[in-house]
């Protein structure tokens, strides 16, 4: 098995770090593209394992996208979709996985799709309630690794979805929603956890030449049928992977910057950076990006981070450094990520030594001497990441399975070895 062998620092960090394309826009953005009539290209598209996922999925229901040195090109074909001759993989790919049944649900005939073990745990059940809503049938097989949906077009009407375990449901059904037989008015049951998520599907879909009547994150209305457009869209730096840099310099002091960040942006993880600014963090803009610089002791603070999950991780690792405990709440939905991120977080930071206390929808951290320990963080990118933070600080931290970070930062260890100065060695 690889392992990461994390050197650690003694002084600040200074450095520009390059972060890839939005995970989150990019997937969003191509469902849009394969959907509309015409050539699309996506500049600065991600370059994750995810996203190539994504697009071996719209080749195989027969929507040619492919990378080229102008960006990912994607040749739309105006909803005209087939069924693919062989099982489509999902592996651990949440948003490839959820936004792909709903648009097998568009053509007519079936659709297999085969998961990762971890895959086949996370909760589907929200969206296949909502598609049989409109007359579309999902089975799983006995082993639970195939997913088939039985597609025969979207009927339109109103549709209720919960979204208390995970925003995508609603995405994956808003982004086929124009291509439903007549109009589609999406109803939110109970709590809408990571809301930001569902404004910057919105967004995506706007720049795509449809626009969504919506009541807050309580209901949606779309005028179906109706259709996407062809587009030039440029896909901003990735919010998320940003948080890793900016956490440096927050635990190890000194000035980090990521080019490509707005804090304008819809992508929810941008506001990590109000939360670094709350423990002491300074954080500053110029035409060069965003910077985070920290010269101060950090504090811990109290944090509602339902709307911004995927920077739990990083939060974690920056508050072990913190002076006092930092409260993590009203992140239940975390149990229904890659990994049970709670229990995988409490658990495998106890190897360090950590006091990482599990309440029922989040996280305390009490800070305490830490030592070296490997750690596992279960084929979870997020983790992998986050536990290379707490490393620059703490001799002996070595991370397992480290190649889980092409999930969405491919060339992580390369940049993070430039943020610290030191070459990464992989064993």
């Amino acid at each position: 098995m690889t392992a990461a062998v994390i050197p650690t620092i003694t002084g600040p960090v200074n450095a520009s770090v390059v972060v890839p394309g939005s995970k989150s826009i990019t997937n969003r953005a191509l469902l849009c593209a394969a959907l509309a009539d015409g050539q699309s290209i996506l500049h600065g598209a991600s370059d994750s394992m995810d996203t190539a996922m994504l697009v071996n999925g719209l080749n195989l229901f027969g929507v040619l996208a492919r990378p080229s040195d102008n960006g990912l090109v994607v040749e739309g074909n105006g909803g005209r979709l087939f069924p693919p001759r062989f099982p489509i993989p999902v592996g651990n790919a949440g948003t490839t996985f959820r936004f792909l049944v709903s648009l097998a649900a568009l053509l007519k005939g079936t659709t297999r799709f085969e998961l990762s073990p971890r895959m086949a745990e996370r909760p589907l059940d929200d969206l296949t309630d909502a598609l049989r809503q409109v007359a579309v049938t999902v089975t799983r097989d006995v082993s639970g690794l195939y997913v088939s949906v039985e597609g025969s077009g979207i009927s339109g009407g109103t549709v209720h979805v919960r979204g208390d375990r995970s925003s995508q449901f609603l995405s994956s059904l808003l982004l086929a929603s124009p291509y439903a037989a007549g109009p589609m008015q999406l109803v939110v049951d109970g709590h809408l956890s990571s809301a930001p998520y569902v404004r910057m599907t919105l967004d995506v879909m706007k720049a795509f030449g449809v626009g969504v009547a919506n009541d807050g994150v309580r209901a949606f209305t779309v005028s179906s049928p109706t259709r996407y457009v062809q587009s030039e869209y440029r896909v901003e730096a990735d919010a998320s992977s940003a948080t890793y840099p900016f956490a440096a310099a927050a635990i190890a002091g000194g000035r980090v910057n990521v080019a490509g960040v707005s804090r304008q942006s819809q992508q929810a993880d941008v506001g990590f950076l109000a939360v670094l600014e709350r423990m002491g963090c300074g954080v500053h803009n110029d035409d060069q990006g965003i910077f985070v610089e920290r010269q101060g002791a950090l504090t811990g603070v109290e944090v509602d981070m339902n709307a911004m999950p995927d920077a739990v991780p990083t939060l974690v690792a920056a508050s072990l450094f913190a002076s006092g405990e930092t409260r993590i709440l009203n992140v239940g939905h975390l149990r229904y990520k890659e990994s049970n991120r709670i229990e995988t977080l409490a658990n495998e930071l106890g190897k360090l030594g950590a006091r990482v206390s599990v309440v029922d929808d989040g996280l305390v951290i009490h800070p305490v001497p830490l030592h070296g320990a490997a750690v596992s963080p279960h084929d979870d990118h997020r983790l992998a990441m986050s536990f290379a933070l707490i490393g620059m600080r703490v001799p002996g931290v070595v991370v397992e399975q480290p190649e889980c970070v092409s999930k969405s930062f491919p060339r992580f260890w390369e940049e993070f070895g430039r943020l610290i100065g030191t070459p990464i060695i992989l064993q």
